[in-house]
């Protein structure tokens, strides 16, 4: 079995197929852990002011079943195949008619896209493996991010962890560097924060963002900060002035940071060395 993984081609096939269904267990994930959060916060603000706990049916990323949002419908196994389901379906519920979003498909089939081509850029290994936890969660905190301008703990400092982990071995850095990178990454984004917020009064990122940037300096090392911050700055940017004049959307609207730091993050893991080197070379 092993030496059939070892084929390019048959091993970036099987991490496209793979991440197909994964992608659409982050379509859970995205969905629902910010739900989560939000039934916890409820709850510890109602034991705080000495209430009981709201009554709430059981809600993870098990349970309930998922259900059509305007009829009800349970979804079957038939309707729950990655891509296919939405296209057989032509978008619509089964039952109701009722259009579904794009946004599942769309999940779906950009994780089996990055995950095959981590596939084949890695190859049959634990560096590849690193390599899809890494993209997986990048994925599903980007899209809870424009939903919810939220980075969730239970997602980035899992992710720093399991970064120094890796690097125990040296697989995407060595341990001392990956060390300074948690500690870089986590510093530079705080240092901009209180200087943003002793200059304006306002605060212009939320941790969730330093923790990111904590993240990815734990997996790839600090040599790959700059080039993260620079690209997910300038993407930013530009982002914001196209929201502002296309979109017509106010200056005070908040733009969530987390999507531009995972692009950057994922480009990093597959090019930062030889983007840094010709960074380097240029200057």
């Amino acid at each position: 079995m092993s030496e059939a993984l070892r084929d390019p081609i048959a091993f970036t096939v099987l991490g496209a197929l793979l991440g197909l269904f994964v992608g659409s267990f982050l379509n859970v994930v995205i969905h629902r852990l910010p739900r989560m959060m939000e039934r916890e916060w409820h709850a510890q603000a109602a034991e705080l002011r000495g209430e009981p706990a709201p009554a709430a049916e059981r809600f993870n990323l098990a349970t309930p079943r998922s259900r059509c949002p305007h009829c009800g419908h349970l979804i079957g196994a038939f309707e729950n195949i990655p891509v296919v389901s939405y296209l057989v379906l032509r978008g619509r519920c089964r039952h109701c008619g009722a259009g579904i979003s794009k946004r599942y498909p769309i999940v779906e089939a950009f994780t089996a896209a990055l995950s095959g081509y981590a596939a084949w850029h890695f190859g049959f290994g634990l560096t590849a493996l690193g390599a899809l936890l890494f993209i997986w969660t990048m994925v599903a905190l980007a899209f809870i991010d424009l939903d919810t301008q939220l980075l969730p703990d239970e997602l980035t400092l899992p992710l720093l962890w399991l970064g120094l982990l890796f690097n125990l071995g040296e697989t995407f850095t060595d341990l001392p560097s990956a060390v300074a990178g948690a500690m870089a990454g986590y510093l530079a984004l705080w240092s901009v924060y209180w200087t943003f917020k002793l200059l304006t009064g306002k605060e212009g990122m939320g941790y969730g963002d330093f923790k990111l940037l904590a993240a990815i300096g734990a997996w790839l090392g600090w040599q790959a900060l700059p080039l993260t911050i620079l690209f997910s700055s300038l993407v930013g940017a530009l982002a914001g002035v196209a929201l502002i004049v296309v979109a017509r959307r106010g200056r005070d609207v908040p733009i969530p940071f987390g999507p531009y730091l995972a692009a950057a993050g994922v480009i990093a893991l597959f090019w930062g060395e030889a983007l840094s080197t010709r960074y380097l070379g240029m200057l």
